[in-house]
């Protein structure tokens, strides 16, 4: 046992639980690459100021949950807490903007924040995101929602509800926001969060503390201070979904935890995981660019939690369909079959199929419990006297059948076997 163990709020991902974890980042990035997202991977750290710029001062991931550290050349630089400002920071970098729009992107990784720990809330997470950069369109709107909605499905979840809101823009936001700021300062709260009032009122719409919701029950609403274009605009995201027969449950209270959003903002939630339901979500981020010095570029996007896919799936009974991470398994017996089997092994790996080996010298009764226990189809047990005949054995793990096949065509048999 090592001196060590894991920081408080982490994880280490290793096998047979790993397996699932992959599954589910294959599943959900699977329909994006189908819809022409690029691959995009970013430093997992960042100068302080890109994410307390573009994320927000008044929100908690800053203020509260963000990871910073000084380097000994006096850089401030923040362990990654979300993945937007840093996909967006590259884009710009590289200029990908100058070229056709939108862009789309889709990258996974791990993030960080000083959260308090529990089920499904971790100081280090993993995400598969996704963003559509550079245009102002309710279909993208609506792509990113369908294509999160197919991905969930295609890895068997149903327990799951899409909340569905708008923002507003530059120019219904400030009339809204200055309603809401003239209710909330009549009301009893804390100081910090009437400090918040000042900041982002909206942030203490997301405020989940029962004393707060109480309180909140007549504050005025975002849907009563939609400009026309932003009321035609949702629609037409509302209309695209229910055509595509993905349902969606208006929650004018959704707000999201982030400073950057406008408009579209959604949120996916899974009725099984208790406090910590939000599986993922995401919006539209119209003015983000700018704030980070960039071009005015609108764009959209969405992150989904890996992890709490995982607990999802575990919530609804849902065992995933797991490829093999062995097919073969080759158990020699002496010097000279190790040699000659090991050569088939390999053979076997270039053409493809998943195969292991005996290795250190184990006899054949420990090594078959290994071949069992690898989860393998097939054996191919090899000995000194089965080498003299120039065959190997091999053994059909789950019907008990064993055949000879000659050694100079067990590379072609064995594969069509495992097909």
């Amino acid at each position: 046992m090592s001196t060590f163990s894991a920081p408080k709020g982490t994880y280490d991902l290793l096998p047979p639980d790993s397996a699932q974890f992959l599954a589910v980042r294959e599943a959900l990035s699977a329909p994006l690459q189908r819809a022409g997202y690029g691959y995009a991977e970013t430093p997992g750290f960042e100068h302080t100021k890109l994410f307390s710029r573009g994320v927000g001062e008044s929100t908690d991931i800053v203020s509260k949950e963000m990871y910073t550290l000084t380097t000994k050349g006096g850089t401030e630089l923040a362990l990654r807490p979300e993945g937007t400002a840093s996909v967006l920071r590259a884009a710009l970098e590289a200029n990908l903007h100058r070229g056709g729009l939108p862009v789309k992107l889709w990258y996974s990784g791990s993030y960080y924040r000083y959260e308090r720990p529990q089920a499904g809330r971790y100081r280090h997470f993993s995400q598969v995101g996704a963003e559509a950069l550079g245009a102002e369109d309710p279909a993208l709107d609506a792509e990113l929602i369908i294509l999160a909605h197919d991905a969930y499905r295609s890895l068997g979840l149903r327990n799951f509800r899409i909340l569905l809101n708008s923002l507003g823009d530059k120019e219904c936001r400030p009339v809204y926001r200055a309603a809401l700021q003239d209710y909330l300062r009549r009301l009893d709260l804390d100081d910090e969060t009437r400090r918040r009032i000042e900041i982002n009122p909206l942030r203490v719409l997301d405020d989940k503390r029962e004393g707060v919701q109480r309180q909140l029950a007549d504050a005025p609403m975002m849907r009563d201070h939609l400009c026309e274009g932003c009321k035609a605009y949702h629609e037409q995201v509302r209309e695209l979904l229910r055509d595509a027969e993905v349902a969606f449950e208006d929650d004018l209270r959704l707000v999201r935890g982030l400073d950057y959003y406008t408009r579209t903002t959604f949120e996916f939630v899974h009725d099984g995981l208790g406090s910590q339901s939000a599986v993922g979500g995401g919006g539209r981020y119209d003015g983000l660019s700018q704030m980070l010095g960039g071009p005015e570029l609108p764009s959209v996007g969405w992150a989904l939690g890996v992890d709490r896919t995982v607990l999802a799936l575990r919530a609804e009974g849902i065992a995933l369909d797991l490829p093999r991470t062995t097919e073969v398994y080759a158990v020699p017996l002496g010097d000279q079959a190790r040699q000659v089997l090991f050569r088939a092994v390999t053979a076997l790996r270039r053409e493809g199929v998943a195969a292991d080996f005996a290795y250190g010298g184990k006899g054949l009764k420990n090594a078959m419990k290994s071949a069992n226990r690898s989860g393998a189809r097939f054996a191919m047990v090899l000995g000194e006297r089965d080498l003299a005949e120039g065959i190997i054995q091999v053994k059909n793990l789950e019907s008990g059948e064993q055949l000879p096949v000659p050694l100079d065509r067990v590379v072609a048999e064995v594969r069509a076997k495992v097909g």
